[in-house]
């Protein structure tokens, strides 16, 4: 007897978010089946793709991302540049130098790099604060109000921070939070509950569930992301529904096979390529687990990535 396949798709769906304005504005969620689930129903907002630059522009240690972004002199010049990459969707900007433990650069210093960003693109914005939740307490409040209308992403809400960050970027101006927990469902699903309690409405916001670099602990993250969809889709978990968005370039750039350099390791052969293979395996990975947004670094990452959404989806 021949094989007849039935398609997997559900009542349940995960939530529609709009980032951004205009003709150019995206959508994450939507969809009604498992992440890259086509062939069982339509997928009306594919996966989409971020080129990341930070505060300080972009890593000028690595060739290949300096060669991509030669002439750029301004802020403005870096996040043309970037938004220009081919295949991304939105522009993260990561203010990465805020962070007290490093650069410790003011609210206002921040706030010109980003105001300089959004006035030089027309995509969908994203702002990625630093390490310290206080620390975001206060961009993101500034920052907020300066880009009124422009219905950005702020990345990210967290326990410690997320009275603040609901009622100013979220209800005050009407923009767009990420609510990160550190990769465990329980956590993920309390403050989903803790932010709707706050006046969200489901449409308002997405979750970073937590992230690692592939072979780095990378099991947990895809059981984590695995279990978030199955209790959004098969069991109707409203608290789980929200889109996921995962910074993989904060994570693909850190660990060793992307920062040491072929003169430590020559046998590792060159680091821009290792780079590139950190970030798309760690993407891919992310994308098929369940993210609806990843960011990325590298102009090759995103381009390899984006087509393959394109080839699945």
């Amino acid at each position: 007897m021949g094989f007849k396949r039935v398609p997997q798709k559900y009542s349940a769906s995960i939530n529609e978010v709009t980032i951004g304005v205009g003709e150019k504005a995206i959508k994450l969620g939507g969809e009604n089946v498992k992440p890259l689930y086509s062939f069982d129903a339509e997928i009306a907002n594919a996966p989409k793709v971020g080129a990341e630059i930070t505060d300080e522009g972009y890593d000028r240690t690595v060739a290949s991302l300096a060669a991509y972004y030669e002439g750029c002199e301004t802020i403005a010049d870096i996040a043309k540049k970037a938004a220009a990459m081919p295949g991304a969707d939105f522009l993260a900007v990561n203010l990465e130098g805020a962070d007290p433990n490093g650069a410790n650069k003011s609210v206002e210093e921040c706030a010109a790099v980003v105001s300089e960003v959004a006035g030089a693109v027309d995509v969908p914005l994203v702002i990625i604060g630093c390490k310290n939740a206080d620390k975001n307490t206060e961009l993101f409040n500034k920052l907020a109000d300066l880009l009124q209308g422009k219905n950005v992403l702020f990345v990210s809400c967290k326990e410690e921070n997320y009275k603040n960050v609901a009622a100013s970027a979220g209800l005050a101006y009407n923009q767009k939070i990420c609510a990160e927990s550190a990769v465990d469902i329980n956590l993920a699903k309390q403050l989903n509950v803790l932010i709707s309690q706050m006046g969200l409405k489901p449409d308002t916001y997405v979750m970073n569930v937590g992230s690692a670099a592939a072979g780095y602990g990378f099991e947990y993250v895809v059981s984590t992301m695995d279990r978030v969809k199955d209790a959004a889709l098969a069991q109707n978990d409203a608290m789980l529904q929200m889109p996921i968005f995962t910074p993989v370039s904060s994570e693909t750039w850190s660990v060793k096979e992307t920062i040491v350099t072929e003169e430590d390791i020559p046998e590792w052969g060159s680091r821009d390529d290792r780079a590139v293979q950190m970030e798309v395996s760690t993407a891919a990975a992310c994308l098929a687990a369940g993210s609806n947004a990843v960011v990325l670094r590298h102009p090759e990452s995103v381009a390899t990535i984006s087509k393959m959404i394109a080839a699945l989806v």
